[in-house]
C-alpha cells in the first residue's frame, strides 16, 4: 500500500479490496458514505496506471455506485481527483443528497447542495465511528 492509502487510514478505514484499487472510509464525512478509491500503485499520474487498473476502475466504480445507492440513497455522486495534497492517484467519492442523511447513528447533511460538496463542513470521525460506518457500509459491497 502506498502512502496515500495509509494516509487515510488503511487498513481501519478498508471497506473493499480489488487487485489495483482499495475502496476506504473517508475520515471525514463531507457527505454521508464519503469515500475515497485510491490505487495500489505508485503511480502520480491517472495515465501512468497499468491498463488492468483502468479495466478494474469499472468494477471498483459499478460496486461503489451500487452500495451507496442503497446505503445513502444519492441523489448524484460525485468523483473528485484532487492529488493536491496526497500524491497517490485517488479520487474522493461524495453521494450527493438534499438535506441529510443518518447511518451508522451519524447524521450528516450535504451542505453544498446543489452546487459542489462544501468539504469545510465535513464531519470529522472519531475511531469508534469509523469503526461503526465502516462496519455498516461493508454488507452493501458484499
Amino acid at each position: 500500500m502506498n502512502e496515500t492509502i495509509a494516509k487515510f487510514g488503511h487498513p481501519a478505514t478498508l471497506i473493499a479490496e480489488y487487485d489495483h484499487w482499495v475502496v476506504l472510509l473517508r475520515p471525514t464525512q463531507p457527505t454521508l458514505g464519503a469515500l475515497v478509491l485510491a490505487a495500489k500503485s505508485d503511480a502520480t499520474a491517472f495515465g501512468d496506471l497499468p491498463v488492468a487498473a483502468h479495466a478494474e476502475l469499472k468494477v471498483a466504480t459499478a460496486a461503489i455506485e451500487a452500495a451507496l445507492s442503497k446505503a445513502v440513497g444519492y441523489a448524484k455522486i460525485n468523483y473528485l481527483m484532487l492529488m493536491m495534497v496526497d500524491p497517490h492517484v485517488h479520487f474522493h467519492v461524495l453521494p450527493r443528497y438534499e438535506g441529510e442523511r443518518l447511518g451508522a447513528g451519524l447524521t450528516v447533511v450535504d451542505a453544498g447542495w446543489p452546487a459542489q460538496p462544501d468539504l469545510g463542513q465535513a464531519v470529522k470521525l472519531n475511531d469508534a465511528q469509523i469503526a461503526a460506518l465502516v462496519d455498516w457500509l461493508q454488507p452493501y459491497f458484499a
